[in-house]
């Protein structure tokens, strides 16, 4: 990859990138054109010896199918694709489900001890994860074995596209983030907060190991780009 440079003018909301020692994180509204176009212009402008994404290690495989598109954007996983597509670098995936963030899962449910409606929630979300990855994992391997590429899940929509001129879809994207943003101020979730914590603590983990090995750029959610930068930090 090239040398890291200054971010260019052009960049949409640079606000969301965070440059710390060894690590670049971009963070992204998912599925939005203007993450989209960030996240290929950092990658395209940063040196790195490894592309960490925010997503399963079991959907990589998926992911890595669905970025051998030979469109300039690829059809199908949105800016995590596209990271892909943009970079020679090695690919990890840092969320979970994996073997570290079920360890620290327990591990917090047995110092925490939420109560029982609590833990039924996270026990429940946590199935669904597990639930998708392997689903990732299914359809990366169909993929491969027969070149039809599957979207799994929902990708989500917004009432804006790349055709649009990359102010308009920072603006919206800033739009997005803010409504975002106040809906959590509104209706605080101190399970869900939680859950990120656990969440943040191994994805700095897989982020401060793999850049043992040299540059990392990290494409995370925008939520969670402070917290990584804190813990990247300490």
């Amino acid at each position: 990859m090239s040398i890291t440079h200054a971010p260019p003018a052009s960049l949409p909301n640079r606000q969301y990138v965070r440059t710390l020692p060894g690590v670049t994180l971009v963070g992204v509204v998912h599925d939005h054109p203007a993450s989209v176009a960030r996240v290929r212009s950092v990658i395209e402008t940063t040196d790195h010896a490894t592309l960490a994404l925010e997503l399963p290690p079991l959907a990589i495989g998926l992911f890595e199918e669905y970025a051998a598109d030979p469109r300039e954007t690829p059809a199908f996983g949105g800016e995590m694709s596209a990271a892909i597509a943009a970079s020679d670098a090695r690919v990890v995936g840092i969320d979970g489900p994996s073997r570290r963030f079920l360890r620290a899962l327990v591990r917090h449910v047995a110092h925490d001890r939420p109560r029982r409606g609590e833990l039924s929630r996270l026990l429940s979300a946590t199935t669904r994860a597990v639930r998708h990855a392997l689903s990732c994992r299914l359809a990366g391997s169909l993929a491969r074995r027969t070149g039809i590429r599957v979207e799994v899940g929902s990708p989500r929509t917004y009432d804006c596209t790349p055709a649009g001129s990359l102010a308009e879809q920072a603006d919206h994207e800033r739009t997005q983030v803010s409504r975002a943003r106040s809906v959590l101020r509104a209706f605080p979730s101190p399970e869900l907060a939680r859950r990120d914590a656990v969440r943040e603590d191994c994805m700095a983990t897989s982020i401060a190991n793999a850049r043992e090995a040299g540059p990392v750029v990290a494409v995370v959610g925008i939520d969670h780009l402070d917290g990584l930068a804190a813990r990247l930090r300490s």
